[in-house]
């Protein structure tokens, strides 16, 4: 685990308790709903917000509609959630690419899930069907990795490495992170 020494957030008072980021296979959703369950809060993911306005799953989105239809969405369903939701946030992997995305979330608690090439792959499957790996699923993720990380690093307040981690470990392990960080 490794701490942000930007310190404490001085940001927005409202919102979300914590904002998790990360590439799929980090398992932003499933911690979400392991921090919401303890601390007694909703966990939100953005990704679902997505599905439920579009009434189709996000492969059937970046098929139909393209990759740059999702992306305006992905931006307003962020902000708004940002601005409304005050339990567990998850974001989708490539939310924070969106610069607007990135001030959105200077201030807040937010927590880069980090996993590796061969923990990513095996989470997320060598037959996935999620539509930015199509083709070499592992060479994908790796240039999805290698794009993204400093992008996730940069809004960070804290990042939590999930490999060889249970779920409940890492839960534990952005706890941890977020002492004194994030409000009571």
């Amino acid at each position: 685990m490794t701490l942000s020494t930007t310190g404490p957030t001085t940001g927005p008072t409202t919102g979300p308790r914590v904002v998790l980021v990360g590439p799929m296979g980090a398992g932003k959703s499933t911690v979400a709903g392991l921090l919401a369950d303890r601390w007694g809060v909703e966990a939100r993911d953005t990704d679902a917000d997505i599905e439920a306005a579009e009434g189709r799953p996000i492969s059937e989105i970046f098929v139909d509609s393209g990759e740059a239809h999702f992306r305006v969405r992905e931006v307003a369903a962020v902000a708004e959630a940002l601005s409304t939701h005050e339990g567990v946030l998850a974001l989708g992997g490539g939310a924070v690419l969106d610069p607007a995305t990135r001030a959105l979330l200077a201030g807040r608690p937010v927590v880069f899930l980090k996993v590796g090439l061969s923990d990513a792959v095996k989470r997320v499957g060598l037959g996935s069907a999620r539509p930015l790996l199509l083709g070499n699923v592992r060479g994908r993720i790796k240039a999805l990795l290698d794009e993204r990380t400093p992008v996730y690093e940069s809004v960070a307040t804290a990042v939590v490495e999930t490999d060889g981690r249970t779920a409940a470990e890492v839960a534990d392990a952005v706890v941890a992170a977020l002492a004194g960080v994030i409000r009571g």
